[in-house]
């Protein structure tokens, strides 16, 4: 009988580990599997003014495989827009921050600064525009980077060049 109750308990651990790890798996692969469409997003009338800042997204840990980004940003008196030539590596819970640190390299620098969280990144690729909150001085906040806020990693930061 001790038998048994021993089969019927590794039978039931082992169904929730691998549960459990069949979730963690999904976490990593699906957004590489099922990835969203590329994004054309085009500025809003409002926004064509000309441009208060301009930058572009680096890999900023190359030895990190999984966690890069490139492509252009501008930023408006009222948006920020990823142009057209955007692109990063697929992940879960990707979110657009302005930030009042310049050359941000490592998820330290972000983890106890005030940012500024414009919104969740709604495509892994292709031009996007995200709405700045009114009152915000752009010029207090020299860099656009991708935040992953499910590990809390830095994905990919952009320095602004003020024109």
């Amino acid at each position: 009988m001790a038998r048994f109750w021993r089969a019927l308990a590794v039978f039931f651990f082992g169904g929730v580990l691998g549960t459990a790890f069949g979730v963690a798996v999904g976490f990593f692969v699906y957004p590489f599997v099922f990835p969203p469409p590329p994004a054309a997003e085009q500025l809003t009338e409002a926004d064509k003014a000309k441009p208060v800042a301009a930058g572009t997204f680096i890999h900023a840990n190359p030895s990190d495989p999984v966690h890069w980004g490139k492509g252009s940003v501008s930023v408006y008196q009222r948006a920020v827009f990823l142009e057209p030539d955007f692109e990063v590596g697929p992940g879960p819970a990707f979110h657009v921050y302005l930030v009042p640190k310049p050359s941000i390299r490592s998820s330290s620098g972000v983890t106890d600064t005030m940012y500024i969280d414009l919104g969740g990144l709604r495509a892994f690729k292709g031009s996007q525009r995200y709405p700045i909150p009114a009152g915000v001085e752009l010029k207090n906040y020299p860099s656009v980077i991708i935040w992953c806020e499910r590990f809390s990693v830095l994905i990919s930061p952009a320095d602004l060049a003020f024109r």
